[in-house]
């Protein structure tokens, strides 16, 4: 029955870390961008997109598609580059052992 109650404990601070992390997350920002920096986008540690500045010079109104495929390059470089932060911090917080895939909360494996 100890090892029970120790095993609880052990979730119950796992669980707290995890949250302590998530707060972390989303006041850390990382920022990427397209078309030679036409178009940046910063998100936050969790994924989420906070800013897109698009450089005037890049809005045509005759080629929208190539303005749409900017962006979309950025904001998919951004969610990467916070992917990468979260599973680093995952990763630091089980001393590089991580006991589950903690992935799926952007979708990925």
């Amino acid at each position: 029955m100890n090892n029970l109650h120790q095993l609880f404990q052990l979730v119950q601070q796992g669980q707290a870390r995890l949250t302590e992390i998530q707060t972390q997350l989303a006041a850390k920002t990382v920022t990427a961008s397209s078309g030679g920096g036409l178009v940046k986008v910063v998100a936050d540690g969790q994924g989420r997109i906070r800013e897109i500045k698009i450089d005037p010079s890049v809005v045509n109104p005759t080629d929208v598609e190539m303005l749409e495929d900017l962006v979309q390059a950025a904001v998919s470089d951004a969610q990467a580059r916070a992917r990468q932060l979260y599973e680093e911090e995952i990763n630091r917080m089980a001393g590089g052992l991580a006991p589950f895939n903690l992935g799926n909360l952007f979708g990925g494996s």
